[in-house]
């Protein structure tokens, strides 16, 4: 870490940013029923009567967190559900992965998992933040959803953007020599013709990269880290070894970045398993600025046999509201992409890119979070934010400037904060796991989800 002395000074009171990214929910499917924030009890669908389409209306139906397919989640299935902005082709998406057909998902996605199943979630609600209006970038998955969250945008050159998941896993420089990404023109053709998914080779940016967010941090000198599993599809393969697969995988924003891939930054920055982030807080060493990304068994991810998300977010929130930093910290929860299911809200705008996508669920837990309504003080926030909101509030918190992308466009996620309040009390969140037993599972190998 950079001496204080040459170090950009936050311009809140806020001194840490830490940014929890989960997987593949839509709001109405953790939070359709959440009082005072714009759900839905029922969905639209596209039927066929005879030789044409209509619209018919359905009951969304509660459902257990777990679920066993996946429903597929890239730009085609963005296009199919949201038809024009008629929100009603949600069960045309197919079950399985993209760009392979599969059965029509039908009713499975037009659901809300029970607040039994994410008690931690709708405490967290209950009595601080929660964002009702929060768009993906692109209407699309995970691969380009990371990058939007470290640099707000996807765009290789004058013409095209990098959209859907690559054809070759890991997910960056360490993807097979064979691999390709998938673009988006401005004129919105969606084609498997894009570069290796590694920056340096990117058209416009050569070996230096597109900009991210570390680009303006480490300008300022402002210090931040990057915690993510080990992921691996080789049984052997142990948190911090060098064996195959073990650097990057599906989930690693920066395995894209060719300067931090290649650069020292890999081994001070990108820090390795995720649950560093637990020990760091305890040890005084959390970075001003930070990015968590879960493991398979802690990310919300369909057709996992196990789902710990719920606990694992709130393992997070606890151990930094119980410890020093709590009175300069806001922890920002967020879900990368709406993972197939039903949402109600039309996405405000089309920008010819692929963005914006649906709606994902958003929390923010901070002393200085709004005081809202509710009996325990949660806010619900109606602002129309993106992910370039949270890059934004950072950028401008730290007066780093702007990457230029949809940072410029979004609005901030500050204005859920009021720094004349008096820091609020943290409350602990209850949950069915501790700190201490996701310590203890990080030792056990990753696996990686297929989108």
């Amino acid at each position: 870490m950079p001496p204080a002395s040459t170090r950009a000074s936050a311009t809140s009171p806020i001194k840490h940013v830490v940014i929890v990214v989960q997987e593949n929910r839509s709001f109405d499917d953790f939070f359709a029923r959440f009082p005072g924030a714009d759900g839905a009890t029922r969905g639209k669908m596209k039927v066929k009567q005879g030789s044409r389409y209509v619209d018919k209306w359905v009951t969304l139906k509660a459902h257990a967190l777990l679920m066993k397919g996946d429903v597929a989640h890239c730009h085609s299935s963005f296009e199919t559900a949201y038809d024009h902005g008629k929100m009603d082709g949600f069960n045309l998406v197919p079950v399985g992965t993209c760009h392979k057909g599969g059965t029509p998902a039908g009713t499975s996605v037009y659901q809300y998992v029970q607040e039994s199943d994410i008690a931690p979630y709708w405490d967290i609600a209950q009595q601080w933040v929660l964002a009702d209006h929060l768009f993906q970038t692109q209407g699309s998955g995970s691969f380009t959803a990371h990058q939007d969250l470290i640099r707000g945008g996807t765009g290789i050159s004058a013409t095209k953007s990098l959209i859907d998941s690559p054809d070759g896993w890991p997910w960056g420089c360490d993807a097979p020599h064979w691999a390709v990404t998938w673009t988006i023109t401005k004129d919105g053709r969606v084609g498997e013709n894009g570069p290796f998914p590694c920056s340096n080779a990117f058209p416009d940016y050569g070996s230096g990269g597109y900009a991210t967010l570390r680009d303006l941090l480490d300008a300022a000198n402002v210090s931040w880290k990057y915690y993510t599993p080990c992921f691996s599809k080789d049984d052997g393969c142990t948190p911090g070894s060098r064996c195959p697969n073990c650097d990057g995988d599906l989930l690693n924003a920066f395995d894209v970045i060719y300067p931090v891939r290649y650069g020292s930054e890999w081994k001070t920055n990108v820090t390795m398993p995720q649950t560093k982030i637990l020990s760091d807080v305890k040890n005084g060493r959390l970075p001003a600025v930070s990015w968590v990304i879960p493991g398979d068994n802690e990310s919300d991810h369909p057709a996992e046999t196990i789902d710990n998300g719920p606990s694992w977010v709130a393992s997070i929130v606890n151990t930094i509201g119980e410890s020093k930093y709590w009175n300069a910290s806001a922890v920002i929860i967020l879900w990368d992409d709406w993972g197939g299911f039903y949402d109600n809200a039309v996405p405000p705008f089309q920008d010819r890119q692929g963005g914006l996508g649906f709606r994902v669920p958003a929390l923010v837990v901070s002393p200085y979070a709004i005081v809202g309504n509710s009996s325990q003080g949660g806010y619900v926030s109606h602002t129309k934010y993106e992910f370039g909101s949270v890059l934004r509030f950072v950028e401008e918190n730290w007066s780093l400037g702007s990457l230029g992308t949809t940072d410029r466009r979004a609005a901030s996620i500050g204005d859920v904060f009021d720094f004349s309040q008096k820091p609020r009390k943290f409350k602990p969140i209850g949950s069915r796991y501790s700190a201490r037993y996701f310590e203890r599972e990080a030792a056990r190998p990753q696996h990686g989800d297929p989108e």
